[in-house]
C-alpha cells in the first residue's frame, strides 16, 4: 500500500476532511503534517493510494480546501495533482 497524504491550510479543513472520507467509507489515519510540507495546519490526513479516486471526488464534490496532496519519495514529498 502507497501511502498518500492529504495537507490542509485550516485545522477546520482537516476536520471536516477526515469526516467526509470517513462517510465516503476511506481508511485514513490523521498525522503531523511532515516538516518537508509547507502548510498552515499541523493535521494531514493519510490513505491508501487505492482510494485516491474517491477521494478526489469527495475534495471536489465538498469543495474541501486543502494545501495539496503528496505522495512519498526517496527525498521527503511531492505533490501530486488534485
Amino acid at each position: 500500500m502507497e501511502p498518500l497524504l492529504i495537507a490542509f491550510d485550516s485545522t477546520q479543513q482537516a476536520l471536516r476532511a477526515e469526516m467526509l472520507l470517513e462517510y465516503a467509507d476511506i481508511e485514513i489515519d490523521i498525522r503531523p503534517t511532515p516538516k518537508e510540507i509547507t502548510a498552515g495546519c499541523a493535521l494531514s490526513i493519510e490513505f491508501a493510494a487505492s482510494s485516491l479516486p474517491e477521494a478526489r471526488r469527495v475534495i471536489a464534490e465538498e469543495k474541501v480546501e486543502i494545501r495539496g496532496l503528496f505522495r512519498k519519495t526517496e527525498n521527503g514529498y511531492e505533490e501530486i495533482e488534485v
